[in-house]
């Protein structure tokens, strides 16, 4: 290859950070927008919780997913007799994703991060060594878990609801049942993601648990978490209520209760969001890295630990800088949430999320948080949803694949002819 090493690398991490910063921008809502629309949280409040959760589900519980975008969507040994096709290819299917995610967040389009970079990565094998180099039986599976997560948010989102509304606003004192039953709601949230994480995740720094002893810990953990959220939920929202009043409470003094609810599941969120999404910022670079350290293609090698810190710095970057646009359309657009809606969304797309993730599957948050969203609004009735805002929304994702791959395509052929003068 014509350019240095140094050159490649240096490119690799600009275009990993450019990905990772798009996703940000773009993904912010998956992670953060139901808690900011629904007033649970402001914006810096939501900026210091996805800073902590996002970097730690990039680091601890993002590794599957990362070997799924690197190596599971084209056979990379089809690559073996040019590596540097690889390399160009993998720099190419970042640039053309991170350009079509801040297209999209400037005007406030919620597309798939998946989308974009999958359908960039079959756009440049498709050039570069032909359409047999995609392995079109793994992007089946990938692209059926695009449609059955959402419809999975939708349906636990649309239970939640109605259970919210049957054991906390239907009854004769809302305020007290919810005190009652929150802390239940807080135990299933932190038990899910810290189920995946010491079953899954924790890999990265050594510690590889058996599946008793990972569910012991969540229990554990989960637990703990409840026990501290029913004191909060107790001295923060209603001080009086250490035993059932029988007088009708406001709704609004209930929502309070959830919004204190929120900032567990907007943790698990932003934690469900960094382990899944960081794999499309850093998995093609874990690629580049993997040619440039061995000199050649290898369908297995260690993803380095700089890298995660990489994608995952990158995202909560974006986040803070040009989330705002997504975060209104998710947060307010498709129909009116409040904590307690909030909450049911924010737990079925992180529960969804975060079991993807362990299963290596690259799920798309966006298209999870957005079917959740849906399942609330259906909960409340068909009235209640914005269906001009959800149009848009469909169609975008639509055209995400192709548009990155298109993208993709031109960025390959002008780097191709950068570095290596247009040969191979």
């Amino acid at each position: 290859m014509d350019a240095s090493l140094v050159v490649i690398l240096s490119m690799a991490i600009v275009a990993g950070l450019f990905m990772a910063w798009a996703i940000g921008a773009n993904d912010v809502a998956n992670s953060m927008g139901t808690s900011v629309g629904s007033g649970a949280i402001t914006v810096g409040g939501a900026i210091v919780i996805a800073a902590v959760f996002e970097f730690l589900g990039a680091f601890l519980a993002g590794g599957e997913v990362t070997s799924t975008i690197r190596t599971g969507i084209i056979d990379v040994e089809a690559l073996e007799h040019d590596p540097d096709l690889l390399v160009v290819g993998m720099l190419s299917a970042l640039f053309a994703a991170a350009i079509w995610l801040t297209v999209a967040s400037a005007f406030g389009w919620p597309v798939s991060t998946t989308h974009s970079i999958v359908g960039a990565i079959i756009g440049f094998a498709v050039v570069t060594t032909g359409i047999d180099a995609v392995q079109w039986w793994d992007v089946a599976a990938i692209a059926t878990s695009w449609v059955a997560t959402p419809v999975l948010a939708g349906v636990i989102s649309f239970f939640l609801v109605l259970s919210v509304q049957r054991l906390i606003f239907d009854r004769s004192d809302p305020a007290y049942f919810a005190c009652r039953y929150v802390p239940a709601y807080i135990f299933a949230s932190v038990f899910i993601t810290s189920a995946v994480t010491f079953i899954k995740g924790l890999k990265h720094v050594g510690l590889d648990l058996s599946m008793p002893i990972a569910l012991l810990y969540s229990v554990l953990v989960a637990g703990a978490v409840a026990a501290l959220g029913r004191v909060l939920v107790y001295r923060l929202g209603f001080p009086s209520l250490e035993f059932p009043t029988g007088r009708q409470s406001r709704f609004d003094d209930v929502e309070r209760v959830f919004g204190i609810l929120m900032i567990v599941t907007a943790s698990g969120m932003a934690f469900a969001h960094g382990s899944n999404d960081v794999a499309n910022a850093i998995g093609p670079v874990a690629a580049i890295v993997g040619v440039v350290s061995t000199g050649g293609v290898a369908a297995k090698s260690v993803i380095p630990v700089w890298v995660l810190l990489l994608g995952a710095g990158g995202i909560v970057v974006g986040l803070a800088t040009f989330g705002y646009r997504v975060m209104a359309t998710i947060g307010r657009k498709i129909t009116e949430l409040t904590p307690s809606r909030g909450f049911a969304a924010e737990l079925a797309t992180a529960s969804t999320v975060v079991v993807a993730s362990g299963t290596g599957l690259p799920v798309s948050t966006t298209q999870t948080l957005v079917g959740a969203v849906l399942g609330v609004g259906l909960a409340r009735g068909v009235g209640e949803l914005e269906f001009g805002v959800v149009r848009t929304i469909f169609v975008s994702w639509v055209v995400t694949l192709p548009v990155g791959a298109a993208i993709a395509v031109m960025f390959y052929y002008l780097l191709k002819a950068m570095f290596l003068g247009g040969a191979g």
